[in-house]
């Protein structure tokens, strides 16, 4: 947070005084003075209103619930000779995550590639939409809402809960 001794335009505590003879060899008026004390706390309000509503850290904002699937690109080569459609084999390593931040799967652990025809119903929705248009070496982060994902039912014994926003970090490795 900026402080008013910390903002250029505001007077620090050692050049303002009471006295008189520090007002008149002052660069500012008492009116001017005044006036940047005001300017500096309203400074102060509107950057303490900003500190307010970001987030306290990344983690808290990096694993949130989702109602809409919410793909964004990690990592995109540089030339892309072909992007993933429907109908194509898929070669994928993933890691997901509840939005605790838990583990619940991943093919890297593994070292284990998943591989599974996009857009056949074989993976849950949010990945059959989510990595469509996809370069090889291409790495997304997808926020899966659990109507795309597995519902109410949730896959307990996966530690997967009931209602749950999933989020998948993945990476195309070949497409066949």
């Amino acid at each position: 947070a900026i402080t008013a001794g910390e903002f250029p335009l505001c007077m620090s505590s050692k050049r303002g005084s009471s006295s008189s003879a520090a007002t008149s060899s002052s660069l500012f008026s008492s009116s001017t003075t005044m006036k940047v004390i005001a300017v500096c706390a309203v400074l102060a309000v509107v950057a303490l209103c900003f500190v307010s509503v970001a987030p306290s850290t990344a983690s808290a904002e990096e694993y949130k619930s989702v109602r809409e699937l919410k793909v964004t690109t990690l990592h995109k080569p540089s030339s892309c000779a072909r992007k993933s459609k429907s109908g194509d084999t898929l070669s994928m390593h993933y890691t997901g995550k509840n939005t605790d931040g838990s583990v619940f799967d991943s093919s890297e652990k593994r070292n284990q590639p998943f591989t599974f025809t996009l857009g056949a119903g074989q993976v849950i929705k949010g990945w059959d939409e989510g990595l469509t248009d996809m370069c090889v070496g291409e790495k997304r982060r997808l926020d899966i809402p659990p109507e795309k994902a597995y519902g109410s039912r949730g896959i307990p014994q996966a530690k997967i809960p009931a209602n749950a926003t999933l989020v998948f970090f993945v990476e195309l490795l070949e497409i066949k």
